[in-house]
C-alpha cells in the first residue's frame, strides 16, 4: 500500500526538532560539568545541590540523545521510502499522529501494545 505524505514537510519538522534540541544541549553543557568537591570553597548543602542539579541535567541530557536518535532514525526512513509505516506491524501511522510527533515509529496500536500508553 502506498501512503501519501508531504515528506517535505515531516524532514523539516524533524530537522527543526534536531536543530532546537542539539541548541539546547550546547546551552547546557556547563550544568553537566564536573562539580567541585573542595569543601573550602563550597559549603556541604551547597555541594549537595549542585550534585543534585548536575545529576538533572545529566538525565535531561540523556532524554535529548533518547530524542535525537529517534529524530536521526525517522529521517534515515524518510530516505529508505519506510517514513509513515509503523516498524512493528507495516501499516500506515495516521498522519495526525506525526504531526504530533514525526519521530514515531510505531502506530497508536502498536504503541499500546508496546508500552500501555497510547503515545
Amino acid at each position: 500500500m502506498s501512503l501519501k505524505l508531504d515528506l517535505a514537510h515531516f524532514e523539516e519538522l524533524l530537522m527543526r526538532m534536531k536543530s532546537e534540541i542539539e541548541a539546547d544541549h550546547a546551552a547546557s553543557a556547563e550544568s553537566r560539568e564536573t562539580v567541585d568537591l573542595d569543601q573550602s570553597r563550597v559549603g556541604r548543602l551547597s555541594r549537595m545541590d549542585a550534585l543534585a542539579a548536575q545529576a538533572m541535567s545529566s538525565a535531561v541530557a540523556e532524554r535529548r540523545r533518547t530524542a535525537l536518535r529517534r529524530i536521526e532514525a525517522a529521517l534515515a526512513r524518510i530516505d529508505e521510502g519506510e517514513f509513515g509505516y509503523c516498524l512493528h506491524c507495516g501499516e500506515p501511522i495516521d498522519v495526525r499522529r506525526l504531526d504530533l510527533d514525526p519521530a514515531t515509529p510505531l502506530c497508536v496500536a502498536c504503541s499500546r501494545d508496546h508500552d500501555g500508553s497510547g503515545r
